[in-house]
């Protein structure tokens, strides 16, 4: 049976940083059909080595590297960098996140690689963006999250700030370089030309913030933590179960909180007049909360959960990974792909979007280190075997 085509079939990136936000949007470009070639230093990526390890490796590191090849080039030699400049005039993209600056010192700016190339799209990601006063200060997602406001609206109400168990600022950088990307692909394919895609994390995490911003500027409004609910929405909320475990719902279209205060037995709250739309909601949110409670209270979970999903309410469980890997829906939908690792199955996530046509797989497992350097640099270079081997000699290569 023939392997059907992907969309990013015949597109070539060249891959530079580690860690996390640029990786991230490789794996996303590779796992859609674009070659990805990974440039590491002689120690590797440090993720290889970052949280659980299968067999000597980090299984992070097998999910975000999967698909790339896997070259390792000292770039603090003259010969990696001039490594670096032949692979990428015959690369459609490259993706670096590097601190600003860096790539520059190393005769590896967008002016030095473009100029060989008009064609290449060059896409950096930063903490802060290559131009304002914070360009260059070193932005690990942590830090941009609170920078740009995230970490301040998370958390419990009068509580200390609170993160989210994950890097959701370098996923978010990770996915606006992936969009940058792609626009710039477009226009090229109308115009020729490359260009510069700037990814700032700040400015990632400051585009899902909804309209914090405007309104401030407009309403002097300063939105803050709020727990489990989620302000100027009502009811969207966290319930007790009588079984110890909680359910998340969401009723908040007039339609669908008059159907839930129905389904709780409340016919006066579903008929109230000020409860008719969502700001009078807000004004009466804690009782709303409360007539939801004690009827949460005297069910199960999972009785909870069917008997608002038979009338059409949103609402689940709060799962835990074990729940989620068992759960039938996400199985059926193909959670998982495996992999043979050494000759061990890995299971790794499918990753999303979902295209019917064109489909994404994972083709390979993050490889060893310098896996593919020989192939790649002859193939793309024409280095000969011997000059592989005094590269090797003088470990400008790995």
């Amino acid at each position: 049976m023939s392997v059907p085509s992907r969309p990013l079939d015949g597109v070539r990136v060249l891959e530079l940083g580690q860690l996390l936000a640029g990786p991230f949007a490789g794996t996303l470009l590779g796992y859609f059909g674009a070659e990805v070639i990974k440039i590491e230093p002689p120690a590797g990526d440090p993720l290889r080595s970052w949280r659980g390890m299968l067999g000597g490796t980090s299984l992070w590191w097998r999910s975000l590297a999967r698909n790339k090849r896997c070259v390792v080039v000292d770039l603090h030699h003259l010969e990696g960098r001039d490594i670096v400049r032949k692979l990428a005039r015959s690369c459609d993209a490259i993706i670096e996140n590097f601190r600003p600056g860096t790539m520059e010192a190393w005769g590896l700016g967008p002016d030095e690689l473009r100029a060989d190339h008009a064609g290449l799209i060059y896409v950096r990601v930063s903490g802060f963006g290559q131009t304002g006063p914070y360009r260059r200060r070193a932005g690990f997602a942590s830090v941009c999250e609170a920078v740009a406001g995230l970490r301040h609206i998370t958390g419990v109400i009068g509580g200390p700030s609170v993160r989210s168990n994950l890097s959701l600022g370098d996923t978010l950088g990770g996915l606006h370089a992936t969009i940058g990307l792609l626009l710039a692909l477009i226009q090229r394919g109308r115009t020729g030309e490359g260009q510069v895609v700037d990814v700032a994390l700040t400015e990632s995490v400051l585009n899902v913030l909804e309209s914090v911003l405007p309104e401030f500027e407009h309403l002097g409004m300063v939105r803050g933590p709020s727990g489990a609910t989620i302000t100027g929405v009502v009811p969207s909320n966290v319930y007790p179960c009588k079984d110890g475990r909680s359910v998340v719902l969401g009723a908040n279209t007039d339609r669908l909180f008059v159907v839930l205060m129905r389904a709780i037995g409340r016919e006066d709250l579903a008929t109230a007049a000020d409860l008719a739309h969502n700001p009078g909601r807000v004004a009466r949110a804690s009782d709303i909360d409360a007539a939801i409670t004690a009827w949460t209270q005297s069910r199960s979970l999972e009785d909870a959960v069917q008997s608002l999903n038979d009338e059409g309410i949103p609402a689940g469980p709060i799962n835990d990974v074990r729940d989620i890997a068992r759960d039938p829906h996400f199985i059926e939908r193909g959670l998982w792909e495996r992999l043979d690792v050494d000759g061990e199955s890995v299971a790794l996530p499918a990753l999303a979007p979902r295209l019917d046509a064109t489909p994404g797989r994972s083709a390979w497992a993050g490889p060893a280190l310098g896996a593919h350097t020989d192939q790649v640099l002859a193939e793309l270079t024409g280095a000969s075997a011997e000059l592989l081997a005094d590269l090797r000699r003088r470990r400008t290569i790995a």
